[in-house]
């Protein structure tokens, strides 16, 4: 059932965008007309859920669905191109984690778009972390385990592509640490996982949210995750810095975008949709339990946040020369 606060917000977003349609022009009376998309630039299970939680509200307020279109691949940049390409009309949206304006127009030097310059926040729907994890067979119980043994033998490190989450946390950590680990990357996290759980690969970082059932199976070995502080749904691992790495953070966020240029009046009311629904505490309390923290923000305060994190990991990609085609 949704909560009286819900009810209230939906009202006001309604009435924000019938004011703007009457001073302005006539596509305000008529957004949205038509379901909305939401092309996810990751494969289906890691946005799929926050998405599914507004749909409900959403619809009740705009009497329209959101709709999930799956475009993986090449770390987010082909669901984000197609968004890019997309009518500046409200009526289609990217959710991705944030390397993909962050990081990808810094580390893929031949795109053809600039995800930084041609999309426009929404909305931060939640942060989130990795965990650092190693199959069983690899002989460590701790990071300095993993730090010793990587100083003695080749080892190897999963990730769900290039410039991803997963990618840039464990190069992060092998600059801290001064080891050098393989990189194999995948289409997706899901699939890194899976051969990390199969032994094909020997650790990853990968999402929390992914790796801690796995780890509660004994089917990898968690060793800490890359946030400030414990996850709540992994709080026997420390982190990263409470395991010997001083000053050691990385956590991501998923971001809802829009192309450029659409209405300032249907980013504002989309942001007060999603931060609504959000914000109810029986939704928190869902996204908790899956490492996802939600904390309300405006579209020019998610503005900021991705300029805080685009100067953080270009000095890292710089530094190390992190390059992909």
């Amino acid at each position: 059932m949704r909560s009286s606060s819900f009810v209230f917000a939906a009202a006001m977003v309604l009435a924000a965008i019938g004011t703007t349609a009457a001073a302005g022009p006539a596509w305000a009376q008529a957004w949205p007309s038509k379901p909305v998309t939401v092309i996810s630039a990751f494969p289906p299970g890691n946005n799929d859920p926050v998405i599914r939680m507004v749909d409900g509200p959403f619809q009740a307020a705009f009497k329209q669905p959101l709709v999930i279109e799956h475009r993986p691949g090449a770390g987010g940049n082909l669901g984000a191109e197609a968004v890019v390409r997309a009518a500046p009309d409200g009526h289609t949206l990217l959710v991705t984690v944030d390397t993909v304006a962050t990081v990808n127009p810094r580390l893929y030097p031949n795109l053809k778009f600039k995800a930084d310059a041609d999309l426009v926040p929404v909305i931060y729907l939640f942060s989130t972390a990795q965990t650092l994890v190693c199959h069983p067979s690899v002989p460590v119980k701790s990071v300095a385990d993993l730090v010793a043994l990587a100083k003695t033998r080749d080892l190897s490190y999963a990730s769900g592509g290039q410039g991803v989450p997963g990618h840039l946390a464990a190069e992060m950590f092998l600059s801290a640490t001064g080891v050098r680990m393989t990189h194999i990357p995948y289409k997706g996290p899901a699939a890194a996982l899976q051969d990390v759980m199969a032994g094909n690969v020997h650790c990853g970082f990968l999402a929390t949210q992914s790796a801690m059932p796995q780890v509660k199976a004994g089917k990898v070995v968690g060793l800490a995750v890359t946030s400030a502080q414990r996850s709540p749904v992994a709080p026997q691992l420390p982190t990263v810095s409470e395991a010997g790495v001083a000053g050691f953070e990385a956590s991501f966020g998923q971001v809802l975008m829009a192309p450029k240029g659409t209405p300032p009046a249907v980013v504002a009311a989309l942001n007060e949709a999603f931060g609504a629904a959000l914000a109810q505490p029986e939704v928190r309390a869902r996204m908790l339990a899956m490492d996802q923290a939600f904390v309300p923000n405006t579209p020019e305060q998610a503005a900021a946040r991705l300029r805080t994190e685009a100067d953080k990991w270009a000095r890292m990609v710089e530094r190390l020369g992190l390059r992909a085609d």
